[in-house]
């Protein structure tokens, strides 16, 4: 693993856009994988991506940033769902309903 031990993770220092934007392409290329493996594995970015947002957004007026990040939860528990992950999929729609 040559990035983890030379390059820290620069995900720390994204705009909450940034990562919102980030989150999104986590979770289509989750949702387009075809080995489900991945797509867990792309979930599983989502969700790290979402938890530094969900900091950020509990401090922010923002109600579009608010909105959006509400709407990749519930997208993430429909894909966990499918992927058969529904007391996952549960807990990512209950976050959306406290964000949104």
């Amino acid at each position: 693993m040559v990035f983890g031990s030379i390059i820290s993770s620069p995900r720390g220092s994204l705009s909450l856009r940034q990562a919102l934007d980030l989150a999104n392409v986590y979770l289509d290329n989750a949702c387009r994988a075809v080995d489900p493996s991945i797509a867990l594995v792309l979930c599983h970015d989502t969700e790290l991506s979402l938890s530094q947002m969900k900091r950020a957004a509990k401090h922010t007026e923002d109600t579009t940033m608010r909105d959006g990040i509400a709407t990749l939860y519930t997208r993430l528990g429909e894909l966990l769902a499918i992927h058969g992950r529904k007391s996952e999929a549960q807990v990512f729609y209950k976050k959306s309903v406290k964000l949104g």
